[in-house]
């Protein structure tokens, strides 16, 4: 099943961050654009026309977040939203973050 099949699993806080091949095993099925930073999270900015665009996309993620309770750090420039994803209970990435990210790819 690819990732933006699957559904963002209640994180207890117990889990371990995700670390380097795996990280790379699920990093390797986004889109292109999304950058690591550190091993603790995934970045990636997405461009617009116009400040409307912008916003448009950025409610459009805030719905997917709700609906999989998994939520990514948000700034909305005039042309561009700037995503960043990680597990904030664990200090890093998670599978959830990945889901997340390759169902705004799909947006």
């Amino acid at each position: 099943m690819n990732l933006k099949e699957k559904k963002c699993k209640p994180c207890s806080g117990e889990e371990e961050a995700l670390k380097g091949d795996e990280i790379q095993v699920l990093f390797r099925q986004l889109a292109e654009g999304w950058e690591v930073l550190d091993d603790k999270k995934i970045r990636k900015t997405f461009s617009f026309d116009n400040f409307r665009e912008s916003m448009d996309f950025a409610q459009k993620i805030a719905d997917i977040a709700d609906e999989e309770d998994h939520h990514p750090d948000l700034c909305v420039h005039y042309s561009n939203v700037e995503v960043e994803l990680s597990t904030h209970k664990i200090g890093g990435l998670s599978e959830n973050d990945f889901i997340l990210a390759a169902k705004i790819d799909n947006l």
